[in-house]
C-alpha cells in the first residue's frame, strides 16, 4: 500500500473522529438529561452552541492558520481537540460539558479544513473528487458505527464512555498525522482581508446559502431523532441502534453519490434532489403511524442531504483556485462553517418547535428550510455553470 493510500485512510479517520465527537451528543442526550437533571429541551441547546462556535470561529482560525506552516498549525488544533474531548469525557455538570463542547467546537472546523486541503492536493486530479467524497463518508461512518456504538456504550455504561473512546481515537489520529502529513507548505498567503474577498462571488454566496438551508432542513428533524423514533415511532431501545446504524448507510450511500455526482455534473443536478427532500420532510409527520415507511422516509432524506458535500466542496476550491488563490484556506472550509451554521439553525429551530408545536411537526418546519435549499440550487446551477464554460 503506497504512502497515498495510507494518507488517505488517515483523513477519513479525521473526519470520522469529528464526527463522532459532533454527532454522538445526538445519540446520548436522554442519558446526560438523566444525570444532570436537566431537561431535554434545554440540552438541545448544546448542540446549538456547538455548531454556533464552529462557525463563527472556523473562518477566523483558518484565515490566521494560512499565516502558520499547515502541518504545525494541524497538530496544534488536534491537541486542543483532545484536551476539549477529554474534558467532555470528564464533565460532572452541564456548564463544565457545555464548555468542553465549545473548545472542542472552536478547533474542529479548522482540523477538517487543512484536511481537505490536504487531500485535494495529494489526490491525483482524478481522484480529487473520490478522496474528497470519502472524507466526507469519514462523517457517515460516524454515523453508522460511532454513533451506535457511541449510544450503546452510554446506555450499557455511561455516556462518559462514550467520549473517552474518541479520545483514544484522537490520540492515534495525531500520532498519524504527525508521521504521515508532509511537512513542506505551498499555500499562497495574503492579507485577512483579502481572503475574505472570496465571500463577494455571487457563485459562493449562493453555494453557502444551500449548505446552510439543507443542514437547517436535516438537524430541526434530527436533534431529536431518538425520541422521534422511540416516543413518536413506537421503536424499542433495542431497535434504536440497528435503525442509526441504517441511517448512516444512508449517509454513506448519499455521500458516495455526491462524489459521483461531482464528477458528471456537480450542482447541476441538486435542486431535483432537495426539492425531492422536501417532499419527504412534509411526509414524516403522517408517516410517524406507519414505523417502518417513516425511518425509509428518514433514510432517503439522509441520502439526499449527504449529496450536495462533493459538489459544492470542489466547487468552492475550483473557484479559490482560479479567482482567489489567496483564499484557499477558506474556500476548503466554507462547506463546515455553513454546514454548522445550518446546523446551529436546525437545533435552534428544533428545540422551539418541540416547546411550541410539539415533536411531530420538526419535519413540517424542516421542510421549509430544505425548499429554501432547492431554490438556491436553481440560482446556483444557473449561475455557477453560465461562468464556468461561457
Amino acid at each position: 500500500m503506497t504512502k497515498y493510500r495510507f494518507q488517505a485512510i488517515l483523513f477519513v479517520m479525521v473526519a470520522f473522529m469529528l464526527g463522532c465527537n459532533e454527532y454522538m451528543i445526538v445519540g446520548v442526550l436522554p442519558d446526560i438529561a438523566k444525570e444532570f437533571g436537566t431537561s431535554l429541551s434545554m440540552l438541545g441547546y448544546l448542540v446549538t452552541v456547538f455548531a454556533g462556535v464552529y462557525a463563527f470561529l472556523t473562518p477566523i482560525l483558518t484565515t490566521v492558520a494560512s499565516r502558520f506552516r499547515r502541518y504545525d498549525i494541524l497538530l496544534v488544533f488536534m491537541v486542543v481537540f483532545l484536551i476539549g474531548n477529554t474534558w467532555t469525557a470528564l464533565a460532572g455538570g452541564f456548564w463544565s460539558l457545555l464548555w468542553s463542547r465549545v473548545l472542542t467546537a472552536s478547533v474542529s472546523g479548522a482540523i477538517i479544513s487543512l484536511v481537505l486541503i490536504l487531500a485535494a492536493q495529494l489526490a491525483p486530479h482524478d481522484k480529487r473528487a473520490g478522496l474528497v467524497s470519502w472524507v466526507f463518508a469519514g462523517f457517515s461512518i460516524a454515523s453508522i458505527i460511532g454513533i451506535p456504538i457511541g449510544t450503546m456504550i452510554s446506555t450499557t455504561f455511561s455516556w462518559h464512555d462514550s467520549f473517552w473512546m474518541v479520545s483514544l481515537i484522537s490520540l492515534v489520529v495525531l500520532i498519524g498525522l504527525a508521521v504521515l502529513v508532509p511537512k513542506e507548505d505551498t499555500a499562497v498567503k495574503g492579507s485577512l482581508v483579502s481572503q475574505f474577498s472570496l465571500l463577494k462571488d455571487r457563485r459562493v454566496l449562493l453555494g453557502v446559502g444551500l449548505v446552510v438551508s439543507v443542514c437547517a432542513g436535516q438537524y430541526t428533524f434530527y436533534t431529536y431523532i431518538r425520541p422521534l423514533l422511540t416516543t413518536m415511532m413506537g421503536f424499542s431501545m433495542g431497535a434504536l441502534n440497528w435503525i442509526l446504524l441504517g441511517m448512516g448507510v444512508a449517509f454513506i450511500v448519499g455521500n458516495k453519490f455526491g462524489g459521483y455526482l461531482a464528477d458528471v455534473g456537480g450542482v447541476l443536478f441538486l435542486p431535483y434532489i432537495y426539492f425531492m427532500m422536501t417532499g419527504l420532510l412534509v411526509m414524516l409527520a403522517p408517516l410517524v403511524h406507519f414505523p417502518w415507511l417513516g425511518v425509509l422516509a428518514v433514510a432517503l432524506v439522509c441520502i439526499a442531504v449527504a449529496c450536495y458535500g462533493s459538489s459544492t466542496q470542489l466547487m468552492f476550491l475550483d473557484i479559490a483556485e482560479k479567482d482567489y488563490p489567496q483564499s484557499l484556506e477558506l474556500a476548503s472550509s466554507l462547506n463546515s462553517i455553513f454546514a454548522n451554521i445550518g446546523i446551529s439553525l436546525g437545533s435552534f429551530t428544533a428545540a422551539e418547535t418541540v416547546s411550541y408545536l410539539g415533536l411531530g411537526n420538526v419535519g413540517n418546519v424542516g421542510a421549509v428550510y430544505a425548499l429554501l435549499g432547492g431554490i438556491a440550487a436553481v440560482f446556483l446551477r444557473c449561475c455557477y455553470h453560465q461562468v464556468r464554460f461561457d
